[in-house]
């Protein structure tokens, strides 16, 4: 008798916790908080704060769930997530443009961006990630650059330009040695063009100017339609 008794306690018990389930969807969204929305697209962000950064980015739209688990931004809410509705491409529909921050700095901005189609499924409206190309690659292919103690000698598409920076540096101890690129990447829209800003710096916290990659769609994907150096920008 006992052992039947305990029997049906165990039996019992395992039975009542298989029907226990925990939702561990609303558990992440709890701790979500809103980014920002959209009202003509009908959508808004969510991200959880994680140790700095925000993290396990979520878009809703018109009732229907995105998740974005590899984006990332910090929290700093100076440096706060850019969401932005427009036509970049020119096909008569607006584009979803998310700008995110990596990492920031006296002399650093590091940005990213992506770029949402919207497209018709079997399931109805749904948002496609487009591939954007990274401007250190663009800058790599197309702009050669050197850096001398009186000059800083900027050749894109084959077009050579020279400018004197006697007058920035007092001496060639700050001086890298050559100019750098990488420490200042960031993206706007402008007049309906996605555009990458990339700082051209010679020295320690010396900012010469920038280049400035417009994109365009093409061949399924956004790629460089034209690269310029604006000194002094």
């Amino acid at each position: 008798m006992i052992i039947a008794f305990l029997f049906f306690i165990v039996s019992t018990v395992n039975s009542v916790t298989k029907n226990i389930t925990v939702n561990t969807d609303a558990l992440n969204e709890e701790k979500e908080k809103i980014l920002g929305s959209i009202p003509e697209a009908k959508l808004t962000f969510y991200a959880q704060e994680n140790e700095g950064n925000l993290v396990n980015f979520r878009m809703s739209v018109n009732g229907q769930t995105k998740y974005f688990p590899y984006w990332r931004n910090v929290s700093n809410e100076t440096y706060a997530p850019q969401f932005l509705y427009n036509d970049i491409n020119g096909d008569g529909k607006k584009e979803l443009i998310v700008i995110l921050t990596q990492g920031y700095g006296t002399g650093v901005l590091e940005q990213n961006v992506h770029v949402l189609h919207q497209t018709r499924t079997n399931a109805g409206e749904a948002y496609r990630e487009i591939i954007v190309d990274d401007p250190r690659t663009i800058l790599l292919k197309n702009v050669r650059t050197n850096l001398t103690k009186s000059e800083a000698i900027i050749t894109i598409l084959n077009r050579k330009k020279t400018y004197n920076i006697e007058k920035i540096v007092t001496g060639p101890e700050g001086l890298f040695s050559n100019i750098v690129t990488d420490n200042l990447i960031s993206y706007e829209v402008v007049e309906n063009h996605l555009i990458a800003k990339m700082g051209a710096q010679i020295g320690p916290g010396i900012l010469i100017g920038s280049f400035y990659i417009t994109y365009e769609y093409k061949d399924g994907f956004y790629q460089m339609e034209s690269i310029e150096f604006r000194w002094g920008e």
